[in-house]
């Protein structure tokens, strides 16, 4: 009966948030410039009686209703950046700008927890606090960082908090859950190579940085097959490697662009100790150095056992067990939730699921698009776990 309430009020107003949800795809935003998507949501909480606090983390917004005197905080959490990529969707209401568009669906996530948070203003059936966090820049890894740095449980502390993404390649419609690792850490490495340049027809007067790059990147494939166990995964990925333009030139300079993915911190931090023993190893043999930078990090994101089957059993009561994965595979994707889940630990991450097949763009394809058919169960469930949450 109470999913059947509240879908009969949710379906009232759908055609607007899909409408809603059309125009911020239409208009997207990348990470820490989302000036305008915040100005819509925090207008439309304002609107709705929330007390809005924004510019946490350059452009997030927090939106807080209090009802009754319940003492528990509740946390739901939405990311509002878009890709700086192409679209070639062909939808109608593609974006407007070039080399920007919401190729990872978090206009739908934006629209998703405003389409709950109206309902949960209307109806005030909960007691307690209510947090709701629309964060910027989750594709740069470092948003959700940004306004914990800010303070963002210091002033809106939380029991508990949760998010939630689509994902295709998942069955639409259906809820997917994990206790524990659930997403990768992620960690960009540069690393510099510096030798001697010279005439390309003369290389024994020359330390060949791009050969020695090249060493580098072969040698940092061990890591994965040599220092991990295989029962831990792990990924180690040589996205770039830049050396010269000319054919006659050997070059002084290289640099190689890593992306390291793990699903445990301690396996996490072997791969980056391994690869910085390997390069500065392999450089060296060579009569070259080889120089680290940290470009940026997410820990590995970890749901809470508790949380997690809190979530869980929301999902059960609302839709039945058969829509309720409740261990799902983990991915080597990443997600700066991972920072709010490591600054208070009970708390969740799940996804739901957009569509199989090989029809069905995956996140981050210029062919991608959010499925408006997920606005509704997403906004249910968010409706129904702060309702379950605070009473």
């Amino acid at each position: 009966m109470a999913m059947k309430k509240i879908i009969d009020v949710l379906e009232r107003y759908q055609d607007r948030y899909i409408e809603l949800r059309r125009s911020l795809h239409r208009h997207p935003e990348i990470g820490l410039e989302e000036h305008n998507t915040s100005d819509i949501v925090a207008a439309k909480l304002q609107a709705w009686g929330y007390d809005v606090d924004r510019g946490m983390g350059k452009t997030g917004v927090v939106g807080t209703l209090k009802v009754g005197g319940g003492s528990k905080r509740l946390g739901l959490r939405a990311d509002m950046d878009a890709l700086p990529m192409q679209e070639n969707s062909g939808k109608p209401w593609c974006s407007v700008l070039t080399g920007k568009f919401h190729g990872c669906g978090h206009d739908g996530h934006t629209t998703t927890l405003l389409y709950a948070a109206e309902y949960l203003a209307q109806t005030r059936n909960f007691d307690g606090t209510l947090h709701l966090i629309f964060q910027p820049g989750e594709e740069l890894l470092y948003g959700g960082r940004l306004m914990l740095e800010d303070g963002l449980f210091k002033r809106y502390p939380c029991d508990a908090i949760f998010a939630l993404h689509n994902m295709p390649g998942l069955r639409k419609g259906h809820f997917y859950f994990k206790t524990g690792a659930m997403m990768a850490s992620s960690d960009t490495v540069h690393i510099h190579v510096k030798g001697v340049g010279g005439h390309g027809g003369i290389p024994e007067l020359t330390v060949d940085a791009g050969l020695v790059a090249c060493q580098i990147a072969v040698a940092l494939q061990t890591i994965v097959s040599r220092n991990v166990t295989p029962f831990e995964p792990a990924v180690v990925t040589v996205g770039s490697i830049q050396s010269g333009e000319a054919p006659n030139i050997i070059n002084a300079n290289a640099l190689l662009k890593l992306t390291i993915r793990t699903l445990n911190a301690d396996v996490r931090q072997l791969v980056l100790k391994r690869i910085q023993e390997i390069a500065t190893a392999q450089a060296v043999s060579f009569g070259a150095t080889a120089t680290l930078e940290h470009i940026n990090g997410s820990p590995v994101l970890v749901n809470g056992a508790e949380a997690t089957q809190f979530a869980i059993s929301v999902a059960q009561n609302l839709f039945g067990e058969a829509r309720v994965c409740t261990d799902a595979k983990a991915l080597t994707g990443s997600e700066d939730f991972a920072f709010m889940l490591e600054a208070n630990p009970n708390g969740s991450y799940l996804m739901i699921g957009a569509g199989e097949g090989a029809d069905v763009p995956r996140v981050h394809s210029p062919a991608y698009d959010f499925d408006d058919e997920l606005l509704l169960p997403g906004a249910a469930y968010w409706c129904e776990l702060a309702q379950a949450y605070l009473q």
